[in-house]
């Protein structure tokens, strides 16, 4: 999909696909009786359980999952009874109609520190944050890890999409996530939808590996770009990758849409988990959240 085709207002473009529900032969827990799965809704998410989100939210609910929203700051009483928190797509207020430099952090920098504390006793985190102005929003997050997010548009070398990340290719990297626990849990290709690249710390373990040649857009507003817009390197980078903290986990992601089912323009075309080729972006996840519950 190229960029020119996505360059109008996203809010007014993306709506969920209510009618997207995949089989799940074997769900991963009895029904309402999984850990807690908690989406941040309390920084003025993109991405909600009642709007761009709600897919993601049954999906994980049809596999026994506890799904629910989390509309209050980040602090030790807020995440005591969450075994995994995903934050999709947060924006600080100062950006939320403004998709425009300067980027302002999503998060105080005691929710940061409250989220860190919260992983290295036992926790897990599920981050995922887009292109601009998604990655610089959640910069302070991803770094208290060692996550370098970005605040660019991920692409191809003729600055169209990326291609899809695939064993064959070697952009899909092998781990127990990817490989699953049985055949029909093995992914071979995902599929994303534009979004950022970063870069991991030491001891991360990559999934999603953008190919050589691949560049990051760097414009001053979103969907803005010009002959002039500072362009990077960016083959090598990573748009999925995951780290043992402590005692918990955390997961990041550059692209939110291949973990929900949207119907894009105004011909309502399918992106995300819905789209024609993106079947294992079903099963990535599902294989995702459950590594992030584990028993440790």
């Amino acid at each position: 999909m190229a960029l020119a085709l996505l360059a109008a207002p996203l809010a007014a473009q993306q709506v969920s696909d209510t009618a997207f529900r995949p089989v799940i032969a074997r769900p991963a827990h009895p029904a309402g009786r999984g850990p807690v799965v908690a989406l941040d809704e309390a920084h003025h998410n993109f991405h909600t359980l009642d709007g761009r989100y709600a897919p993601f939210g049954a999906l994980l609910a049809r596999d026994g999952y506890r799904v629910r929203p989390s509309r209050v700051p980040f602090t030790a009483g807020a995440l005591d009874s969450v075994r995994l928190l995903v934050v999709a797509n947060a924006i600080a207020a100062e950006n939320e109609t403004t998709w425009a430099a300067p980027i302002h952090p999503a998060f105080s920098d005691a929710e940061v520190a409250a989220v860190r504390r919260w992983v290295e006793g036992g926790g897990s985190l599920l981050l995922i944050a887009d292109h601009m102005p998604f990655g610089g929003g959640a910069a302070t997050l991803g770094r208290a890890f060692g996550f370098g997010l970005s605040d660019g548009f991920a692409v191809d070398s003729a600055g169209q999409s990326l291609p899809d990340f695939s064993r064959a290719a070697g952009t899909l990297r092998a781990h127990p996530i990817t490989d699953g626990r049985a055949p029909d849990e093995r992914v071979e290709v995902v599929r994303t939808f534009t979004g950022q690249a970063f870069t991991a710390p030491a001891g991360a373990e990559p999934l999603l590996v953008l190919p050589a040649g691949s560049v990051q857009l760097l414009p001053d507003t979103a969907w803005v770009f010009t002959p002039a817009t500072r362009r990077a390197p960016a083959g090598g980078l990573l748009q999925g990758a995951v780290l043992r903290v402590g005692r918990g986990r955390v997961a990041v992601f550059g692209e939110a849409a291949m973990f929900s089912a949207q119907l894009a323009g105004p011909n309502r075309v399918p992106a995300g988990m819905n789209a024609p080729g993106a079947a294992g972006n079903v099963t990535l996840l599902r294989n995702l959240v459950r590594w992030l519950t584990e028993t440790r």
